[in-house]
């Protein structure tokens, strides 16, 4: 696996993007995968952002691990509650 751009980083890291996901009490569904699938296919960042209290620090790292299996993206920034995938 190659090395994240600085560009693909900075814009991770900035306030402008927004969430475009949530993760609920439901955790990984499989319609929430099948959403960031979809949401990849149409531009290279999505931010997501899980409701607080619903995972703890290490399942939230399994949450994202998972995300990267089943999408084939790269976790860019996990930063929190917050995490960003980019389409390779």
């Amino acid at each position: 696996m190659g090395e994240i751009p600085n560009h693909i980083r900075r814009e991770a890291a900035s306030k402008e993007v927004k969430p475009t996901v949530r993760v609920g009490r439901s955790g990984l569904t499989e319609s929430l995968v099948e959403e960031v699938e979809g949401q990849l296919r149409q531009r290279a960042l999505v931010k997501i952002k899980v409701n607080r209290g619903v995972f703890d620090r290490e399942n939230l790292a399994l949450l994202w691990e998972a995300l990267v299996d089943r999408t084939g993206a790269v976790l860019v920034l996990s930063r929190g509650n917050v995490g960003v995938l980019w389409r390779r």
